[in-house]
């Protein structure tokens, strides 16, 4: 599967990295049409007990497409994003949301880590983002 710019997914990772074979075949059992689910790739990481992103680079030099960011942020056709705005954002959640911002952004992995103190979905802090009109980087798996 290719980029809409017409590079592939492996290229990023430059012309000597090769897939992690564990990784390559458990994508392999769990996926179907090129793609692999970011809640997929996370149970990959955490059955082999690898990182996220080792699980991203192998699905990127499979040429596989990274789908359903658990987020909302990329993988859902055909608009690629379904977060919405979460307006208004509870002061506590706010500050969490501030707090943890490094130059005026917020990791993917801080943002999980926020949903999971406050024991919410993870997409109410991507939309509470959206509100606060911060940018969400750093995808643990890699995709931005």
């Amino acid at each position: 599967m290719e980029r809409q710019h017409g590079k592939r997914f492996a290229e990023k990772h430059g012309p000597d990295a090769t897939p992690n074979s564990l990784i390559k075949n458990e994508i392999l059992k769990r996926t179907h049409k090129n793609e692999i689910p970011c809640a997929v790739a996370f149970e990959i990481a955490e059955a082999l007990q690898v990182s996220a992103d080792a699980v991203g680079m192998t699905a990127d030099l499979m040429d596989y497409k990274l789908v359903k960011c658990q987020l909302g942020l990329f993988g859902y056709p055909p608009k690629k994003k379904i977060v919405k705005s979460q307006d208004p954002v509870a002061e506590d959640l706010k500050n969490a949301i501030s707090d943890a911002l490094d130059q005026e952004k917020l990791s993917c992995k801080s943002a999980w880590k926020i949903a999971s103190r406050f024991k919410i979905h993870k997409m109410k802090i991507s939309g509470a983002c959206e509100a606060m009109g911060v940018k969400i980087t750093h995808c643990q798996l890699g995709a931005f």
